[in-house]
């Protein structure tokens, strides 16, 4: 018999030389995360016809739990975490686009209204699922991290966002794979080889292209939004927020699926308010929006980034992050087709050109890593 509990399993011998007995889970007082018993492989379990779904199994039955050895987990819907990941992407260009039509509101405000929204939200989900609020002793520390580098690269991204042309703030974030590679190889001990090289290389000479620095363009710069100054000060941002996901992506894929998905979230909004807060007394920034319109947008900001968080979270632990990261070449199609649209501001052919770059090296690097896994994983199986 094979006892499932807190994600981790246990081989428990049946008593004398009786059959093992089944024990039904709890999963249908609404009592998740309790301990459950799953009849080992070769067993048939009592009254077939009356299966319950393990709670540590998403609601398979007992001769497919996830835990019993020998048997793997089977997706529910091929191409749902994909799904997600397109979803997210969209739902954060339009909060995006909503910021960008914002007025006299600073980023760090806007991020804390997001925050809040997002814990609002997020406080029944951690109720329900009964997951606590500090999570397993042993990935608070990784929940910690995740929760100030996520809210850090937030607030960047606002920022960037505010004084930099969409679709060019959108594609210098979008390098972040290539910096995943970089520090999965650092903190994971994952494999850099020469062609991860190369596509950093090509990551670094896309950002170039969009940031343009008059040492080697000139002082001629067009294209861009209000004065080369802040356009420079939203290339920092842009690139310090690709850096602090990057990092989350690596602690996401390192706590995997032992967190709930809303803990994580959790975590990353009420670090993030209490930074935002104390950012906004610092610098003095604190101010409500003027007319209604503003704060409709708040609103709608804060909901849209919940939902494109959700699904983020959800894609990362349902599909591999190689095909999640060439996915999410969306987000720069949508950034192009809303800023042409809504905002009026037709791209110039270096953040064209600077943007073919970057999706160029963030998918191959996604594409290489995902062949790596599937390579892995047949070697296994032999």
């Amino acid at each position: 018999m094979v006892l499932c509990q807190g994600g981790e399993a246990a081989v428990v011998p049946a008593a004398g030389e009786k059959e093992p007995e089944v024990q039904m889970s709890r999963e249908d007082d609404g009592a998740t995360g309790q301990r459950c018993l799953c009849p080992a492989p070769g067993v048939e379990a009592a009254g077939a016809e009356e299966r319950r779904g393990c709670g540590c199994c998403s609601g398979l039955s007992w001769p497919s739990c996830c835990k019993a050895p020998g048997t793997k987990k089977k997706a529910a819907c091929p191409g749902l975490g994909l799904f997600y990941t397109v979803l997210s992407a969209f739902l954060f260009s339009v909060a995006s686009l909503f910021l960008k039509k914002i007025e006299d509101v600073h980023s760090v405000e806007v991020s804390a209204f997001r925050c809040i929204f997002q814990m609002a939200f997020v406080l029944p989900g951690l109720i329900y699922y009964k997951t606590g609020f500090l999570g397993p002793k042993g990935k608070r520390i990784f929940l910690f991290f995740r929760g100030f580098l996520g809210s850090s690269a937030m607030i960047l991204l606002y920022y960037a966002y505010q004084v930099m042309p969409l679709a060019d703030a959108t594609v210098i974030t979008f390098s972040s794979p290539v910096f995943t590679s970089l520090l999965a190889w650092i903190f994971l001990k994952e494999k850099y080889s020469i062609w991860d090289l190369l596509f950093t290389l090509f990551a670094i000479t896309g950002v170039i292209l969009i940031a343009r620095p008059p040492f080697l363009f000139g002082s001629n710069i067009t294209g861009i939004e209000g004065s080369y100054t802040e356009h420079l000060k939203g290339t920092i941002a842009a690139i310090t927020s690709t850096v602090s996901a990057a990092l989350t992506f690596v602690i996401l894929r390192k706590v995997g699926k032992s967190v709930h998905y809303f803990l994580s979230i959790w975590y990353y909004a009420v670090i993030g308010l209490i930074g935002c807060v104390i950012a906004l007394f610092v610098m003095n920034e604190w101010r409500l929006p003027h007319c209604g319109k503003d704060r409709v947008l708040l609103i709608l900001i804060g909901l849209l980034g919940l939902g494109g968080q959700i699904f983020l979270t959800k894609a990362l632990q349902i599909e591999k992050a190689g095909p999640v990261a060439i996915m999410k070449t969306m987000d720069v199609v949508f950034a192009f087709i809303l800023q042409i649209l809504f905002l009026n501001h037709l791209p110039t052919w270096w953040t064209v050109g600077g943007a073919l770059c970057v999706v160029a090296s963030s998918s191959g690097t996604a594409i290489r890593k995902w062949r790596q896994t599937l390579k892995k994983a047949k070697e296994n199986e032999i």
